[in-house]
């Protein structure tokens, strides 16, 4: 998915920015990114950071960057920060989202004469050049990023830094969130709040839906209200999101321990031991855990010096591997024991799988397994938190492709924990993975875990529903 912070500082802001752009690494991806304005103009550095840490890449850079403002960006694929030359002056911009159009959008741009673009990702034209292509058509930055952001289909936030300002604008619908920080002398735009604290900022506002402002080092300037439609996606807290972090004002671990609650209020399997697939299934395990009365243990540590997360890799094989070698088994604490696991969610299931095997061979009597969220029946269209390049490669729709074949009557049947389809579904998934027992969350204990009203909540990867 990928993850931005910006600052416009007083005073010398690179330290703030490296740090704060590193606090984004746990999301995973593949590249990382620089720019700030310094009296000379404009410095970017980009590195590939798949095989080594954010940090490690750009310490060496530090001294050479200098700058009372910044933007920084963890991305997906695409090199970022981009620098562009326009009628709006130069500037630098980062994005986070997917485009769900982006082919749509680079056709209608090359139809008109001397349209390019060079920043190419792979075969495709970078995305974030596509998005600053879009705001170049509007007079002025602000109103560019409105015509952006209109025609942009799926999710698109965005950090753009000028000579004398940083502007945070969040996607249409906040599918993801943009946070400020404020300290003496200096204003900063996150996705993650976890990035603050440290530095001492102290959390000021998060944007709303569509909201667009402008940081300097004296405040933050409104330029676009925000709308008054929400659809943030639900995943954060489930998943992806950093414990530390809080969306809307809605922490991450409280969440999860209220998810793990609500997993034990529905259950009533006799088991000697909760534990949660680390490190994100690892709070829900807590709030389980802690509501059932029953022990906490650790099972599996895991081993994070060299290993990064699991879901990284682009290779199948290789994210298999990620996840075998950095999670240590404990035969002491599984043999003769009956578990129960809490997860984030069953996305593919492949490496679920082959946790749950070595956990019976070390001797487990039982394991079952609680996931924090609903079975994953659709494809996300908004974001790209999951490396699956198919809809048939989750866990879910394996099971109802095996019931039904490669065209399913009715899917949102199999969204109904109620439903015949819906259990059926489950079971095979169960088979599928060797658990004693398999039950998810209902998605209204997740709703009500979050605290959100259900219509500001991004359900349609569980769902099917557009709202």
């Amino acid at each position: 998915m990928g993850g931005f912070f910006g600052v416009a500082a007083a005073n010398d802001c690179v330290a703030d920015l490296y740090y704060g752009t590193d606090y984004h690494s746990h999301l995973g991806t593949m590249r990382g990114g620089l720019a700030v304005v310094d009296r000379n103009g404009f410095r970017r550095s980009i590195h590939d950071i798949s095989n080594t840490q954010f940090r490690s890449k750009f310490e060496d850079e530090l001294a050479r960057l200098r700058g009372r403002l910044g933007i920084g960006v963890i991305s997906d694929y695409e090199d970022q920060p981009v620098l562009i030359g326009s009628h709006h002056g130069r500037y630098a911009i980062v994005t986070v989202g997917k485009l769900d159009n982006l082919e749509e959008l680079v056709a209608a741009a090359l139809e008109r004469r001397g349209v390019h673009f060079s920043e190419m990702s792979g075969s495709e034209p970078n995305p974030t050049e596509v998005v600053a292509h879009l705001i170049d058509q509007g007079d002025t930055i602000e109103e560019g990023i409105e015509r952006a952001q209109e025609a942009i289909q799926g999710s698109c936030s965005i950090l753009l830094l000028t000579e004398d300002a940083v502007y945070a604008a969040r996607d249409r619908l906040g599918r993801t969130p943009i946070a400020l920080g404020s300290k003496p002398g200096a204003h900063a735009a996150t996705l993650e709040t976890c990035a603050l604290p440290n530095l001492g900022y102290q959390v000021m506002d998060y944007l709303g839906p569509g909201e667009i402002v402008r940081l300097t080092a004296d405040g933050v300037e409104r330029l676009r209200p925000p709308g008054d439609r929400l659809q943030i996606c639900g995943f954060l807290w489930v998943y992806y999101g950093y414990p530390a972090s809080s969306y809307e004002g809605i922490n991450v671990e409280v969440v999860r321990y209220r998810c793990g609650a609500s997993l034990a209020g529905r259950d009533d399997v006799e088991v000697d031991l909760v534990a949660g697939i680390p490190d994100s299934g690892t709070g829900h395990a807590i709030g389980y855990a802690n509501a059932a009365g029953i022990p906490y243990s650790r099972p599996f540590v895991k081993y994070t010096p060299t290993w990064p997360r699991s879901f990284m890799p682009q290779d199948q094989r290789v994210r298999d591997l990620v996840a075998r070698m950095k999670l240590i088994p404990i035969r002491e604490i599984i043999s003769g024991k009956r578990l129960l696991f809490c997860e984030d969610s069953i996305v593919r299931g492949t490496q679920l799988k082959d946790i749950i095997q070595r956990i019976f061979e070390h001797g487990a009597l039982e394991v079952h397994m609680r996931p924090a969220c609903p079975p994953l029946v659709f494809g996300c269209k908004f974001l790209n938190f999951s490396r699956s390049k198919s809809e048939l490669d989750l866990a879910a729709r394996k099971s109802i492709q095996e019931m039904e074949g490669d065209r399913p009557t009715d899917l949102g049947s199999y969204a109904d924990p109620d439903s015949d389809p819906y259990c059926r579904m489950v079971e095979r998934t169960r088979e599928r993975l060797g658990l004693n027992s398999l039950r998810y969350q209902r998605l209204e204990d997740l709703i009500a875990a979050i605290g959100l009203p259900r219509e500001s909540v991004c359900t349609y990867c569980w769902n099917g529903v557009e709202r």
